[in-house]
């Protein structure tokens, strides 16, 4: 019996993400949690972590300290693959915003600029009609 490749999916595992010096970490503070994910230029993931992923669960995970456990983590294995700098894009209103820009600071990484792209709606959707009586 012949070998029919052609029609199965081949799918490549990223053996390693080209890591410059300098690179962009993602902090996504919700209220319930926070996220912290470290990419390089043009946006591929090196590293990430959580406070869920720190093993800290229900309102434990929304509070300063596990956010910057996640952040020292992050940090770490970021600098392992060879970061150095990061850009600080920080999204969202969590409590754990400024204590995860600390912990990416106590992981060794410098940072360059801190931005806040959190959305916020100029006008939001349209307003109901008013009940006429």
């Amino acid at each position: 019996m012949q070998n029919n490749n052609k029609n199965l999916k081949t799918v490549k595992k990223k053996g390693g993400v080209s890591v410059s010096e300098m690179g962009k970490a993602y902090i996504n503070a919700t209220f319930n949690n926070t996220l912290i994910i470290m990419t390089n230029t043009k946006g591929d993931t090196i590293a990430w972590s959580s406070s869920g992923a720190m093993g800290f669960k229900g309102t434990r995970k929304s509070t300063p300290y596990a956010a910057t456990l996640a952040a020292e983590n992050t940090g770490k294995k970021a600098i392992e693959k060879g970061l150095k700098t990061v850009d600080v894009y920080v999204k969202g209103p969590g409590p754990g915003r400024d204590s995860a820009l600390r912990g990416i600071r106590n992981a060794g990484l410098s940072i360059s600029l801190i931005a806040d792209i959190t959305p916020i709606p100029h006008n939001g959707p349209r307003a109901k009609n008013k009940r006429r009586v």
